[in-house]
């Protein structure tokens, strides 16, 4: 029997914020899959090493969690006032699966620094010293992310004293604006509380009934109090990832949320949409003890969030997620904000199981309806390894 030769893609490898993945432009990619299709599933999922029954990613670039299971396909962009498209694909570790319905907010650090790096942005708007504004399309929600990418002698600086907690060493920082975030999903009418409610009461089967906040902002997400659930949400990963009834349980939250918030018509869709929304709990400022081993202290804190991604607790906090936290936050009445205290706040510094964030929202109402145009956080990114990506010619 014949095999074919394994052909060779351009790609770049790289960390952003808490998470890393592989990352291409989109005229690099083979032709079949420089359309969205099962072809360009083939070809990613081949990528990362999925799916993988052992749930080691050996065979491929994945690091078989969902921080590291990531791709990115990039192109100029084609809106105006735009200088990128950029297209997330979140990759199933153990199924031939890739969703394509959210952000992911750590890697959108990383696809400023990329697309200057890789001629997407426009010579004339690099500086030779200072900041690059970079505008960012997000083609999965329909939204513009901002990215300041900070320039030395004409090339993206990636070293600097940026410290962020969940990421080893330190490296630049890079802000990030995500504006006008509240997601528009399909089923969930664009509105920021998709039920119309700050809290509503949630059933969930073999649960009880939940106090949850579902709001879709950075990327569509379930609150609930970590108290109601019997977790104080200091909790590290361990204390939920090794326990399958814990697991079991977010995921039966998570898919009658995503009902209730119109994202699926029946619970049982939510196996096919792995991604979103996410579902955390929260809680008021508490001191632990972070998986680094850095202390928390309560008294720097306003709250404390644990988040689920891809059936697992994230061992820091997703961005996209941050960015629903920062929003709830700024809006009285939450459970996120009553979390934090309570009443009208522009930040919030929260609690996660790799130490601290901060992340900045500002909310009004219009027309009764409660709006944010902006958050922002900083994060880092680097570039580990360039080249090219090998996988077999028959995998499309």
């Amino acid at each position: 029997m014949a095999y074919q030769p394994q052909i060779k893609v351009p790609a770049t490898y790289m960390r952003g914020g808490t998470s890393k993945g592989v990352f291409f432009r989109l005229q690099d990619l083979p032709e079949a899959a420089q359309k969205p299709g099962p072809a360009r599933d083939a070809l990613l999922l081949r990528v990362i090493g999925s799916p993988d029954p052992y749930g080691k990613h050996t065979d491929g670039m994945g690091g078989a969690t969902s921080s590291t299971s990531k791709t990115v396909i990039l192109s100029k962009s084609t809106r105006p006032d735009h200088d990128v498209d950029y297209l997330f694909g979140q990759v199933s570790i153990d199924t031939p699966f890739i969703d394509w319905s959210g952000n992911c907010g750590n890697l959108s650090a990383a696809v400023g620094p990329f697309a200057v790096s890789n001629g997407l942005v426009d010579a004339g708007r690099i500086p030779q010293d200072g900041v690059a504004t970079v505008r960012i399309w997000q083609a999965n929600i329909g939204k513009t992310i901002v990215a300041h990418v900070p320039i030395t002698q004409g090339a993206v600086q990636e070293t600097g004293g940026f410290e962020l907690d969940g990421v080893t060493f330190p490296a630049a920082e890079v802000q990030l604006e995500f504006m006008d975030p509240a997601a528009e999903e399909e089923g969930a009418g664009g509105s920021m509380f998709p039920t119309g409610n700050l809290v509503d009461d949630l059933e969930v089967p073999g649960v009880g009934t939940l106090k949850a906040t579902m709001i879709n902002a950075g990327i569509p997400t379930v609150f609930i109090n970590a108290q109601d659930i019997g977790y104080t949400g200091t909790e590290l990963q361990d204390a939920i990832n090794g326990d399958p009834k814990a697991l079991s349980m977010f995921e039966t939250i998570r898919a009658h949320g995503a009902v209730r918030m119109g994202l699926i018509a029946q619970v049982d869709e939510a196996a096919r949409r792995q991604h979103t929304p996410k579902v955390a709990f929260v809680a008021g400022p508490a001191g632990y003890t972070a998986s680094s081993g850095k202390q928390v202290d309560a008294s720097g804190i306003d709250l404390v969030v644990r988040a689920l991604s891809m059936g697992k607790l994230h061992h820091a906090m997703m961005g996209t997620a941050a960015v629903a936290i920062g929003t709830a936050a700024a809006i009285p009445g939450t459970l996120v904000n009553l979390a934090a205290g309570g009443g009208e706040r522009q930040a919030v510094t929260f609690g996660h199981p790799s130490g601290t964030l901060r992340v900045g929202a500002e909310a009004s109402q219009e027309g009764g309806e409660w709006v944010v145009k902006k958050a922002i956080m900083s994060r880092s990114a680097r570039v580990l390894m360039e080249g090219w990506i090998r996988v077999p010619g028959d995998v499309m």
